[in-house]
C-alpha cells in the first residue's frame, strides 16, 4: 500500500507552482504509508502525488502509472489479487508500462470506463486523470480496506487523500469517500458499484456451503494474498482468526505465487508476530499456535506506559476517537514498529471473520438466521470505520502493510452466500462452528476452539483497566459534567472516550472532521438488532468483550 493525493477541478490561470508545493506539503504528511519513493504529476488542470510502498515489482512499478500516449495519469493505493487474470481477459490491446498490479486499472478504464470495476479483486482506492477528455475518476474498494478522504478547498477545487491529516489544512469540507463507490466528473454523480446478491437473505435462505468447499475458499484467498516481491510475515494473536490465516500461509508460503508456484519464494520462511502485556492471553495462545505451524515467531512484550506514552500518536494516526478502536490500535501500532525494524513490509491479518461469521459474543442472543445475516452485512459494511481503519492506519504508521484475506471478495461471496442458519451460535454452539469444523486438524484444538476475545483483551485485560483508571485521573469532575457544551456533537459518554475526543480535536478540529467517526458505541450495545435481541445490552457503557454479561466464558457452559 500507499498513499495518494489529487487536486482538480483547478481553474485556468492558477498558479500551478504554488498548488504543486501545496500538495507536496499535503502529501508529506502522510509519507509514512510510502516511505520508499515520492511521484508527482502536474498539468494544467489536475495535480497528483504519491508516496510508494514497494511491495510488488519494487524496482519498478513507480507511480503515477502513466499509458503509453501519456494520456492517463493513475495513482493507487492498494493491490489488485487478480491483476494477471484481468490483464489476460482484456478485449482491447494495452501496451502495460510497468509490472505493477495496479496498472490493470488504467487498461480497463481504456476498455470499458468505469464499469471495470466490477472485474477487480482487491483492495483499492485510486485517482485517475484521463488529460484527453479532461476527466478524472475516484474510486474505492468495495469494504473500505483502504483508506479514502476528499473535500473541496475555498477555491472549489476537489481534493482526495488517504489520510484525512493531508486535507485539514486546506479543506474546510472534508468527509470519507465511501467503500464500493466511484465518481466520475464527467456526470458529476457518486455512484456504488458493487452490490452482491447475498446481502439479501432471501436470496441465501436455504443455501448450503460444504465445509471443504469453505476450507478451500479460504486457503485459496491467502493464497492470492500473498502476491509480494518483498519479506512478509502473519499476525498470530493466536485466536481463531490469526491462526487459520497463518496455517493458510504456511502451506504455500515456500512458492513464488507471482509465478503460478513454480519458483521457490524468494522469502520462503514465514515469519509470525505477536503483541501483549507481560502475561497475557494472546501471547500465550500465539506461542502454541506458532509451535503448532512451524512458523519463525516473534512475541513482543509492551509496558502499560510505552502504550500509554504513544497513544497521542495513535490517535493522530489512526484519525478517531472510537473507544474500542484506539485501545486495539495502540498495541497494533507498537507491534508495527517492532515489524518494521526487522525489515518487513507486508502482514496478514485476520479482520472481517467475525463480522461474515457473526464471530461477536452478541450474536449468541439473535433470534433467527434471517436477524443473525442481517446484523452480518450491518458489521461488513461498518468495517471501514472500524476494524480495516485500525489494521491499515495502526500498520501503515510504519510503512508496514495489512492485507486482510477473510476480507477477499471471492471468499466473501462463498462464505455470505450460505444460510446463516449454519453460522448461528447458542444452545450449546460456539460462535463460528462452522469455520472452526472446516479447519479441524489444521491447528491445535485448544486454539481451533478459544473463546473469542477482543485484541484489546487479548493483550493484556490490565491495558483496558489502566486506560480507564488513567482517563479518571485526567478527565476532571468539572470537564466531563460540561461535556454535552464542549462536544455536542457526538457527546462522549464515559471520560475514557472524553480524553480520546480531546486528543483528537487536537489534531482535527471542528464538526467536518469530528462527523468522519461513527457516533455512540462501536459494539454489540451500539446496534439496533442487539438492542432488539437483549435489551440488557442497552446498559453496557464498556465495549470490552467481557462486559457482554451472561456471554463471555459462560457462552459454550
Amino acid at each position: 500500500m500507499c498513499s495518494i493525493l489529487g487536486i482538480f477541478d483547478i481553474a485556468a490561470g492558477a498558479d500551478l507552482g504554488e498548488l504543486r508545493r501545496n500538495a507536496l506539503a499535503a502529501s508529506a504528511r502522510q509519507r509514512h504509508r510510502g516511505p520508499d519513493w515520492s511521484g508527482v504529476h502536474v498539468d494544467g488542470r489536475a495535480i497528483l502525488v504519491h508516496e510508494r510502498l514497494a511491495i510488488v515489482d519494487p524496482a519498478g512499478g513507480a507511480q503515477p502509472l502513466r499509458s503509453e500516449d501519456g494520456s492517463l495519469v493513475l495513482a493507487v493505493n492498494g493491490e489488485i489479487y487478480n491483476h494477471r487474470q484481468v490483464a489476460a481477459s482484456l478485449a482491447r490491446p494495452y501496451r502495460f508500462q510497468s509490472g505493477s498490479d495496479c496498472e490493470v486499472i488504467n487498461a480497463l478504464w481504456r476498455e470499458c470506463g468505469a464499469q471495470g470495476l466490477q472485474r477487480l479483486n482487491g483492495i483499492f482506492a485510486f485517482v485517475l486523470w484521463d488529460r484527453e477528455q479532461g476527466r478524472y475518476l475516484i474510486a474505492r474498494d468495495p469494504l473500505g480496506v483502504c483508506p479514502l478522504y476528499w473535500g473541496r478547498d475555498r477555491a472549489g477545487r476537489r481534493w482526495v487523500a488517504s489520510e484525512m491529516k493531508a486535507l485539514v489544512a486546506d479543506c474546510d469540507e472534508v468527509g470519507i469517500f465511501p467503500p464500493g463507490h466511484y465518481y466520475d466528473s464527467a456526470s458529476g454523480e457518486l455512484r456504488g458499484f458493487w452490490q452482491p446478491a447475498w446481502r439479501d437473505y432471501d436470496r441465501v435462505a436455504g443455501a448450503d456451503v460444504s465445509l471443504a468447499v469453505l476450507r478451500e475458499a479460504l486457503e485459496q484467498a491467502v493464497h492470492r494474498q500473498l502476491m509480494t516481491d518483498v519479506p512478509y510475515g502473519v499476525l498470530l494473536s493466536g485466536g481463531l482468526d490469526s491462526s487459520l490465516v497463518a496455517a493458510c500461509a504456511a502451506r504455500f508460503a515456500r512458492r513464488r505465487v507471482e509465478d503460478d508456484d513454480r519458483g521457490e519464494a524468494w522469502w520462503p520462511r514465514l515469519h509470525s508476530f505477536a503483541i501483549g502485556l507481560e502475561g497475557s492471553p494472546d501471547l500465550a495462545a500465539a506461542k502454541l499456535a506458532a509451535d503448532a505451524l512451524g512458523t519463525v515467531h516473534h512475541g513482543f512484550t509492551f509496558r502499560f506506559e510505552e502504550g500509554l506514552d504513544a497513544l497521542p500518536e495513535v490517535i493522530r494516526h489512526v484519525e478517531t476517537y472510537d473507544v474500542t478502536t484506539i485501545r486495539a490500535s495502540t498495541p497494533m501500532y507498537l507491534l508495527a514498529r517492532r515489524i518494521k525494524a526487522m525489515g518487513v513490509k507486508m502482514v496478514l491479518s485476520g479482520e472481517g471473520s467475525d463480522e461474515i461469521f457473526g464471530g461477536y459474543l452478541y450474536f449468541h442472543r439473535a433470534p433467527d438466521a434471517r436477524s443473525f445475516h442481517e446484523e452480518c452485512v450491518r458489521k461488513i459494511d461498518a468495517l471501514h470505520q472500524f476494524d480495516c481503519l485500525r489494521a491499515n492506519k495502526a500498520m501503515m504508521a510504519w510503512g508496514v502493510e495489512a492485507r486482510v484475506p477473510f476480507l477477499d471478495l471471492e471468499f466473501i461471496r462463498v462464505a455470505m452466500g450460505m444460510d446463516a442458519r449454519h453460522k448461528m451460535a447458542g444452545d450449546g454452539r460456539m460462535e463460528k462452528a462452522i469455520l472452526r469444523q472446516a479447519f479441524t486438524g489444521v491447528v491445535p484444538d485448544p486454539i481451533l476452539w478459544r473463546q473469542k476475545e477482543q485484541f484489546s483483551d487479548g493483550v493484556g485485560y490490565s491495558w483496558i483497566d489502566g486506560l480507564k483508571a488513567h482517563a479518571e485521573q485526567v478527565v476532571g469532575d468539572d470537564e466531563f459534567a460540561a461535556a454535552a457544551e464542549r462536544f455536542p456533537f457526538n457527546t462522549p459518554q464515559t471520560r475514557e472516550a472524553y480524553w480520546y475526543r480531546s486528543l483528537f480535536e487536537q489534531h482535527f478540529p471542528g464538526d467536518a472532521c469530528a462527523a468522519t467517526v461513527p457516533g455512540g458505541k462501536s459494539i454489540a450495545c451500539s446496534s439496533p438488532a442487539a438492542l432488539a435481541w437483549d435489551p440488557a445490552f442497552a446498559a453496557a457503557a464498556d465495549p470490552s468483550g467481557r462486559a457482554v454479561a451472561g456471554i463471555h466464558q459462560a457462552a459454550v457452559a
